[in-house]
């Protein structure tokens, strides 16, 4: 006769009752995420798991590579830098491919105030916002330093461009450093993108690379290309000081540099080690170029090239130039200058000489699929009072410094005054 039909069914139930809290409560502890964490430092549970666990059991993400467990653990801020352009097209690709893919990153933003600056409104969707800074642009003092390490040749501001550009960047560190003040811990990796990246696939957690400072290969302009850079906190910290280590490139007798040569004697200079890794974004540009480009020319790649592009300048069209046609132009490029990779079908080519397409709009969408569509779609649609409330909505969720206008100045300034 079996146990079970000695039991009365009373007291049956309640040995029921009595065991499935117990296993539930077994269950939970070995297949919660949580028990390889939060749990795992609580003995009581530790023998429990000896007993569901064997030994070496592997973790629960090991199927994930090395870098990407190593990630997991990580502290990581982006550091996002530039005007807001055409931020309806790449800033819902960085929240998807840079912010959710690495949801234990904090957000900074830096950024001059202009008429498209509204757009940043969508940013209220994004995991995490550290720190957001929007100001008015001023004109930066020239020093004697300065004007004899930099060249105003082929930047659009001359060398007041430049210095735009680095204060943006060397700005985003020091907000960076006054988060890690407040709040007493220290990034261990940041990652500097600019806000007209588009990026057509997730960040590859293989760009994080321990020792060494990442960069894109290829737009090089005789240096290192400088429209993303990725490293720990104290490779960043020299990458991202442009202003304040000119002198030292002075010191070192560096002259006449573009953005791309201050860059990589930065880098030099400091002993800091770096390494090209491509990476899966272009940069949208609404500048015009000769198409097909010389040898000093820019090629212009349209997003819906096979990539990656490594920060090219981009925008949405239907390609002139693919196959053969991309070999015989990039042929005659200078490497060391504004090339970038094309072999193996992974760039398709815009005719940029004039201004975007018209049904540009249908282009994107199918590049970038629906539900970036759709925000892109959203910005178009957007009234001022949703404008005004959607940067309300981001300033509450930002954990660190918010110094930026009013709502409703940066959101009528976009919308020209008029009323929702």
């Amino acid at each position: 006769m079996h146990l079970t039909n000695r039991i009365p069914d009373l007291d049956r139930r309640f040995l029921l009752l009595a065991i499935i809290p117990a296993l539930s409560l077994l269950i939970f502890i070995t297949v919660s995420p949580i028990s390889n964490s939060r749990f795992s430092s609580f003995s009581t549970f530790a023998p429990l798991r000896s007993i569901l666990l064997p030994r070496n059991a592997a973790p629960a993400n090991s199927s994930a590579s090395p870098a990407a467990q190593r990630l997991a653990s990580s502290r990581i801020a982006v550091c996002l830098v530039g005007g807001a352009r055409r931020f309806e097209l790449s800033g819902p690709s960085i929240m998807q491919n840079i912010l959710q893919a690495y949801p234990n990153s904090d957000l900074f933003l830096h950024s001059p105030l202009d008429a498209n600056t509204f757009k940043f409104s969508l940013l209220k969707s994004a995991p995490k916002l550290a720190s957001v800074k929007i100001f008015t642009p001023r004109p930066l003092p020239q020093d004697e330093s300065q004007v004899r390490v930099l060249t105003a040749a082929n930047s659009p501001n001359g060398i007041q461009g430049l210095l735009q550009y680095f204060n943006l960047v060397e700005g985003c560190l020091n907000m960076i450093r006054s988060y890690q003040r407040t709040h007493n811990f220290t990034y261990d990796w940041i990652v500097r993108t600019r806000v007209d990246g588009y990026w057509s696939s997730p960040l590859d957690p293989e760009l994080f690379v321990p020792g060494k400072y990442v960069v894109p290969p290829g737009s090089s302009y005789g240096g290192l290309n400088d429209r993303l850079g990725i490293g720990d906190f104290n490779s960043s910290a020299v990458a991202l000081s442009r202003l304040s280590l000119i002198p030292k490139l002075d010191a070192a007798g560096q002259r006449n540099l573009n953005s791309e040569r201050s860059f990589l004697f930065q880098l030099v200079t400091q002993n800091v080690s770096y390494v090209a890794k491509r990476a899966p974004f272009c940069i949208v540009s609404d500048r015009r170029y000769s198409f097909p480009p010389g040898r000093y020319g820019v090629p212009v790649a349209a997003m819906s090239s096979n990539g990656p592009l490594s920060g090219a300048k981009c925008r949405p069209c239907e390609p002139i130039c693919e196959g053969s046609c991309v070999g015989r132009v990039m042929a005659g490029l200078d490497k060391g200058w504004s090339w970038t990779e094309w072999v193996n079908g992974t760039l398709k080519m815009c005719d940029a000489h004039q201004e975007w397409e018209r049904g540009w709009e249908k282009v994107f969408d199918r590049v970038a699929g629906k539900r970036l569509a759709k925000w892109r779609k959203r910005v178009g649609e957007m009234g001022l009072e949703e404008c005004v409330r959607d940067f309300k909505e981001m300033r509450r969720r930002v954990t660190g410094d918010w110094v930026a206008p009013p709502a409703e100045d940066i959101c009528r300034l976009g919308f020209n005054g008029k009323k929702s």
